[in-house]
């Protein structure tokens, strides 16, 4: 009998506030998530969900309350990193416990998941310090026998888009190092941008996912918003390491 292959919903960026009505350019953050979620699980239940930062945009205990709220009901697990805009020590604290987990490493069948922060305070772009670095060496040795997938926030490969690029992974070459000695990585998985990208580099997908509220411009000089409505992307991750995926859109709420 084939080994499952289990599938993750990906979403990222909800900017969410404590106030109920609060918004980003315009777009009810809340609302947009709730949105997403709602379509995504109309086509299925996925084994887990993975949100690869900035959940908050206030950095308040209310925003990751509403998070919670939204995400708890589905039932299965959630994995969260944080982002530039998140309280890295308030996400954790108020996203702790079942079915949340922030940070670390999961073990899933033929899979691990390696969950970084790449958060550097008071700046957008992101760093892996040397103990997130030698974290992550020690926890790819560990699941040398596995198929892995790592995820963080900020994106380690260049888009083509010169203001956004100037915000990345600054110490991205580090970050690549490792990856380039441990052949078990399959994907690098990120937010951060608010756009769809599918790369590959050296048989690795780097994978970037649109933000649940509004998108970004690709390949502009300069900062400028998408007219793309809010998105997600399903990953299915397959025993013999092939990962399956999708990038799915929604109207956007009225």
């Amino acid at each position: 009998m084939a080994e499952p292959a289990p599938r993750l919903l990906h979403i990222t960026d909800t900017h969410l506030f404590a106030a109920t009505d609060g918004r980003l350019r315009g777009v009810d953050t809340h609302r947009s998530l709730a949105a997403v979620l709602k379509a995504a699980l109309a086509t299925g239940a996925p084994d887990a969900v993975l949100a690869t930062g900035d959940l908050s945009q206030d950095e308040s205990a209310g925003s990751y309350r509403r998070f919670r709220g939204l995400l708890t009901a589905p039932g299965v697990p959630v994995w969260c990193l944080p982002g530039n805009h998140d309280a890295p020590a308030l996400l954790d604290s108020e996203l702790a416990g079942p079915p949340f987990q922030t940070g670390g490493s999961i073990s899933l069948g033929n899979w691990a998941l390696l969950l970084l922060d790449s958060t550097l305070p008071g700046d957008h772009g992101g760093r892996l310090p040397p103990a997130q670095l030698a974290w992550l060496a020690a926890a790819l040795e560990e699941q040398r026998q596995r198929h892995v997938l790592i995820a963080l926030h900020h994106h380690a490969l260049p888009l083509g888009s010169r203001w956004l690029d100037e915000l990345g992974l600054y110490n991205a070459a580090d970050f690549l190092a490792v990856v380039d000695r441990a052949p078990q990585v399959r994907a690098v998985v990120a937010g951060h941008v608010h756009q769809a990208s599918d790369i590959d580099r050296r048989g690795v997908r780097f994978l970037t996912t649109p933000s649940t509220c509004f998108q970004f411009l690709p390949q502009a000089e300069h900062f400028a918003v998408d007219t793309r409505p809010p998105g997600y992307r399903w990953l299915q991750l397959h025993a013999d390491g092939r990962i399956s995926t999708e990038v799915a859109w929604i109207p956007p709420p009225q």
